[in-house]
Order: structure tokens, then C-alpha cells, then sequence
């Protein structure tokens, strides 16, 4: 998995639009932004600002950033302080107990090959996700969600769930890759309705996108309609290898998930 970095060859093109609210969510636009990074409506359909009102937006922005930062800090103290309690009483079956804490397995710190480098972190010492960037944040917190649903740990997917959430939501020109990690979470968390319009959005800026096709196949099935699953399945083994051969990152990084969604949808073929 890519650490978001917020640009590169797959960040949304800023077009000649300017900044605004989305019409279906309220959320407030980048300028160029051509889809809402909360929920995918596309920029036609949001209420255009003028010059005077995007600069208004573009300070109301800065002055809720800290307050965001300031919130995703406070659930990383409740983690850790839950990460102690949780299971202390006899008995106890939650899953969490020792998950809430950071871990060289997953976050890295000293050995134990993360997935995603660690940020600001020296020798033993777990990292500090409240100093990370926004991008780094959202991306630590998928690998940790999508480590601990694969093994099972609903309890700890859902404890995790808002931290993550609310990172995604502070990306402010996200990418396909940050796009499709915001869905895969909102899926696993059992969020249907944003996990679609991430897919959504992914596959407006890019048709043919593995992961738009792929994340849009779980979210069918999630919602069991199987005949639009298999549609997409359908897209996504035409697509398949022109796409491979655009040799993207994203690409790489999923690689897993993406043979496993093809070998799924030729068994249904």
C-alpha cells in the first residue's frame, strides 16, 4: 500500500472549477476538485462559491483543520487507554484487548516489517499517529483495519473505524489509491453507502480502474445484488490487462487483492 502523499500521476486534476460545498453532502470543495472527497457527487451538481466566498471557505477550512487534528488525537489517547482496559475484566472475550496498542507487526517501529514505514518514530518506540500528516494517518489506519479484518478482530475493526474515517474525511484532494482505501474501510465497517460513492468516484475519474471495478463488485455483493457484481466482474476482467499494462503503483501495492477479485469473478464467469 502507497502512503498517500495527496499527488502524483493518480491525484484528481485541478480544472478550471472553483471552490464550493457539495450539494449532496455539504462538505467543502478544493479548489479544482471535480468530485466531493466525502461522498463522490460530482462538482456540477455543488452550489459555486464566489471569488470572495472561497477565500471565506478557505479560512473556515483552516480553522476547522486543528479542531479535526485535535479529534483524531483524542480517539488515539482513547485507543491506547482502552487498548489497557479492554479484557481486564475476568472473562472477558473482547477482541480488542491488546489491539488498541500500537504493534511492530502492523505499525512497524523497530522491526517487524509494516506494511506502511513508520513516521517519527525512533528504536522501540511506538509511533505517535496524532503527529502524522493527515495522508499518513489515513494510510496507518487502513493497513491496521484490513490487518485486523482479514484475521477477524471485528471488535478491534470497529473500534478503529471512526479514527479512520474521520482521517479519510480530512484528505482534501484524495487520490484514486486514498479513494479506494477509504471505501475498502467503509465496506469492512459494513458502510455500503460510502463505500459506492468512493467507487463511484473512482471509476468517473478513471473507467477502466481495477480498483474502482473491483471496490464496486464488493459493495454490490455487500448489498446483495449479485447481477451488478458480476457486471463489474465482467468490467473488470476486459479491463484487466490493458490496465496491467499502464504498470501503475497502485497497482502493485493491491496486487493481492486485485488477483484474488479476478479469480473470483472467473469462477462466476
Amino acid at each position: 500500500m502507497t502512503s498517500p502523499s495527496n499527488s502524483g500521476p493518480n491525484a484528481p486534476s485541478t480544472g478550471a472549477q472553483g471552490a464550493g460545498f457539495c450539494a449532496s453532502c455539504g462538505a467543502a470543495l478544493a479548489a479544482g476538485a471535480r468530485f466531493c472527497h466525502r461522498c463522490g457527487t460530482p462538482f456540477g451538481q455543488a452550489r459555486p462559491e464566489s471569488r470572495a466566498g472561497s477565500t471565506s471557505t478557505g479560512s473556515s477550512v483552516a480553522s476547522i483543520l486543528p479542531w479535526g487534528v485535535a479529534f483524531v488525537a483524542l480517539l488515539v489517547l482513547v485507543a491506547n487507554f482502552a487498548g489497557k482496559n479492554f479484557g481486564s475484566a475476568k472473562g472477558s472475550s473482547v477482541d480488542g484487548s491488546s489491539n488498541a496498542l500500537p504493534t511492530s507487526a502492523i505499525d512497524g517501529s523497530g522491526g517487524g516489517g509494516a506494511p506502511v514505514a513508520a513516521s517519527g518514530s525512533s528504536g522501540g518506540q511506538p509511533p505517535n499517529i496524532a503527529t502524522m500528516s493527515p495522508g499518513e494517518r489515513a494510510s496507518r489506519l487502513y493497513v491496521r483495519i484490513m490487518t485486523y479484518a482479514e484475521a477477524g478482530k471485528t471488535d478491534s475493526v470497529q473500534f478503529f473505524a471512526p479514527m479512520a474515517m474521520a482521517s479519510h474525511e480530512m484528505l482534501t484532494a484524495p487520490t484514486i489509491d486514498e479513494r479506494y482505501h477509504y471505501g475498502r474501510i467503509a465496506e469492512v465497517t459494513g458502510n455500503p453507502t460510502v463505500a459506492k460513492a468512493q467507487a463511484e468516484s473512482i471509476l468517473k475519474e478513471r473507467s477502466t480502474s481495477l480498483l474502482g471495478l473491483l471496490l464496486s463488485a464488493r459493495v454490490a455483493r455487500l448489498t446483495g445484488d449479485n447481477a451488478t457484481a458480476r457486471a463489474f466482474d465482467q468490467r473488470l476482467l476486459k479491463a484487466l490487462e490493458p490496465e496491467l499494462a499502464t504498470k501503475l503503483t497502485d497497482y502493485d501495492q493491491h496486487r493481492i487483492e486485485i488477483d484474488r477479485a479476478v479469480a473470483d469473478a472467473r469462477k462466476l464467469k
